[in-house]
């Protein structure tokens, strides 16, 4: 389930609320646990994970949620894999750490592991979301926001995309506030 942190300190666990403090950004938020995790549960566990293992875990996510594709036009998915071995992994955490925004929408599906959004509200202040497995978000075209990984460095996620370039990061120069 995911945890938001507010720029004052405080912390809220209770997915509705979170819900509610991030619709005003036009982030949607929903926890589905769909059982598809109970299918390749080595394929989770595992790091390093082959052409054919990828496509397996989205094939199987997406026969389950393919309605979210569906709902939402998404053209292609592809599963994120991230762990300590993976190549460049600082390089891309480098690059996704800093406030950008993107022209197309930020969907994904978090199967293992765990990341964090930062997003700065329209008042300047900013808020860090945790998501965790069964966790999809939502994050609209041109809001500014920045992502990590968390200190065990894993996740495994489906990313959902409108165009066929992807996510293209335009950053925008913001500095990431310092939370209490």
């Amino acid at each position: 389930m995911p945890i938001l942190l507010r720029d004052d300190g405080t912390i809220e666990s209770n997915l509705g609320e979170i819900i509610r403090e991030l619709a005003p950004l036009g982030i949607f938020l929903k926890h589905y646990n769909p059982g598809t995790s109970l299918l390749f549960p080595h394929l989770l566990a595992q790091d390093m994970l082959t052409d054919a293992e990828k496509n397996q875990v989205v094939e199987t996510h997406n026969s389950v949620l393919e309605f979210l594709q569906q709902e939402n036009g998404y053209l292609w998915c592809d599963l994120l894999n991230l762990h300590p071995g993976s190549p460049n992994l600082q390089s891309l955490m480098a690059t996704y750490g800093r406030y950008h925004t993107h022209t197309a929408p930020e969907p994904l599906y978090i199967l293992a592991g765990e990341i964090i959004f930062g997003f700065v509200k329209p008042d300047g202040g900013q808020l860090q979301l945790l998501v965790q497995p069964q966790d999809y978000i939502y994050i609209p075209p041109c809001l500014e926001h920045w992502c990590s990984l968390t200190a065990s460095l894993h996740v495994k996620a489906v990313r959902y995309f409108t165009t066929v370039e992807g996510w293209v990061p335009n950053y925008t120069g913001t500095s990431m506030s310092d939370f209490v």
